[in-house]
């Protein structure tokens, strides 16, 4: 990026980068050259907004972690609107494919950093947690709406939901055919459940 030109969000423009370079080359590349390198601006940019290095990583996954929660938030007011597949489908591809696999992998590899997201966010805010309870939530209501089978198990529905999302993201997330085997795999599993049951 030229010199002089002005960032907009510059925090944002240097955790996009980060995806980047996870998604490219594994968290393991991560470092605070490989990020201002894959943004594009120097290396004191990032040293400008965050005191360190780990600062930066912790402030990427609670800005993630909190994308995702908002991207959940109303799931369940959607209970008997819409399809529920389709109302699933929505709540996972809210958030970019390539947020999710980045931050997934990063926190893998970084544990600690899942707890100190969650000393920020609260409990169960890391990562796909806040997903998972929405999803928990959401069937459960559907179920007491009679739009899904009484006999649903929505715990196991809701580790299948948020199981396709993490490997389709994991494996495929840069894929532009990823979105649609996340819908069609949510579809089946909805479809299953009723079939199972009835």
């Amino acid at each position: 990026m030229p010199r002089g030109v002005p960032i907009v969000e510059p925090r944002q423009h240097l955790f996009a980068a980060a995806e980047r370079v996870i998604a490219a080359s594994g968290p393991g590349a991560l470092t605070s050259r490989a990020v201002t390198r894959e943004a594009g601006v120097a290396t004191g940019l990032l040293f400008a907004h965050f005191a360190n290095f780990d600062d930066f990583l912790v402030g990427y996954a609670v800005d993630r972690s909190f994308q995702i929660a908002s991207a959940a938030t109303g799931l369940t007011g959607r209970a008997g609107t819409g399809t529920v597949a389709g109302n699933l489908s929505e709540t996972v591809l809210a958030t970019p494919l390539l947020t999710v696999l980045a931050v997934t992998r990063l926190i893998a590899c970084r544990p600690t950093l899942a707890a100190r997201t969650e000393a920020v966010l609260g409990a169960g805010t890391a990562a796909l947690r806040p997903l998972h309870r929405a999803v928990v939530e959401y069937l459960a209501a559907e179920r007491r709406l009679g739009r899904t089978p009484a006999g649903a198990d929505a715990e196991a529905l809701t580790l299948a939901v948020v199981g396709v999302l993490h490997h389709v993201a994991l494996t495929d997330g840069t894929d532009p055919a990823a979105e649609s085997r996340i819908r069609r795999a949510v579809t089946a599993l909805i479809d299953g459940s009723r079939a199972v049951t009835s």
